[in-house]
């Protein structure tokens, strides 16, 4: 399946896209998984994202709670302060036109953060973690990432009995984009959720099914960026995982995928440039 051109509405302005968009990943954290991602400091941030539009990102994602197995706790007034203070900052930097996402799974932080300059909310818990999230987005009137995730990412590996994951994934993403539809959020982006509740050969089922998830008619967005399931396969030393990316970022492309998630842009826009190049449909 061959990519699909996808539009949003930011804050009433209409963002289209003719071919799949890299967002890259800024970490407001002292304990995400691949530590050259953490940027606690907001002029860290902000140097970052210039680095990584000046690459060729087109979203940025910027994330204040780490949600790797054992993170630590962040309290919601901690994660809104550095939300906060990291979108400030690397909006500052690269203007108006980059979008900018926030990973968070409170409402209220999501509020807050669309209120000081962001334009997407990009929840790991497909609202499941704090009920208010739907309500909230939908009252934002921003684009929302739609995760499938079971659990919290403390409890989420004990929880991968599927019957079948592709359908069943694909299943629940429907059914909630149908709910965010209904409060009318106008733009849901969807996220299978490599990495979160599923096992190893469950995310290369994910992957291989991908197109079925793209026909739902929704922009999807794969972030397998220098995940577990690239580093458990034999072969794949810590140091080729930015080699590994890439693989599993053209095979999200060729099953068309809209947005990659990405620690390393310049490797993802390559990607693209090379998927593309070979699909008459897109212009390059």
């Amino acid at each position: 399946m061959s990519f699909t051109p996808f539009s949003l509405n930011v804050k009433g302005r209409l963002c289209e896209f003719d071919r799949p968009v890299v967002m890259g990943i800024i970490n407001l954290t002292t304990d995400s998984f691949h530590a050259a991602s953490r940027h606690i400091d907001p002029a860290d941030a902000a140097r970052t994202a210039r680095s990584m539009v000046d690459a060729g990102a087109t979203m940025l994602d910027l994330g204040a709670y780490s949600s790797r197995p054992g993170a630590d706790d962040v309290p919601e007034e901690e994660e809104c302060r550095r939300l906060c203070a990291g979108v400030e900052a690397v909006r500052a930097e690269v203007g108006p036109d980059v979008l900018i996402s926030v990973d968070t799974f409170r409402a209220s932080v999501a509020k807050a953060a669309v209120g000081c300059g962001a334009d997407i909310v990009n929840d790991i818990s497909g609202g499941e973690l704090d009920p208010a999230m739907f309500t909230t987005v939908a009252e934002l009137g921003c684009p929302y990432v739609l995760m499938h995730m079971r659990g919290t990412p403390a409890t989420m590996q004990s929880l991968t009995d599927y019957e079948d994951v592709a359908a069943d994934v694909w299943s629940y993403l429907s059914r909630r984009a149908a709910e965010l539809h209904a409060m009318g959020v106008a733009d849901v982006i969807l996220d299978p959720g490599f990495g979160f509740a599923k096992t190893l050969e469950q995310n290369y089922r994910l992957l291989g099914a991908l197109d079925s998830l793209c026909g739902l008619g929704m922009p999807v967005l794969a972030g397998m960026s220098r995940k577990s399931m690239l580093s458990r396969l034999p072969g794949v030393a810590p140091e080729a995982m930015v080699a590994a990316t890439t693989a599993v970022n053209v095979l999200a492309l060729e099953r068309g995928a809209s947005i990659l998630r990405v620690h390393d842009v310049a490797e993802a826009v390559a990607a693209v440039a090379v998927v593309c190049a070979k699909d008459s449909a897109i212009t390059i």
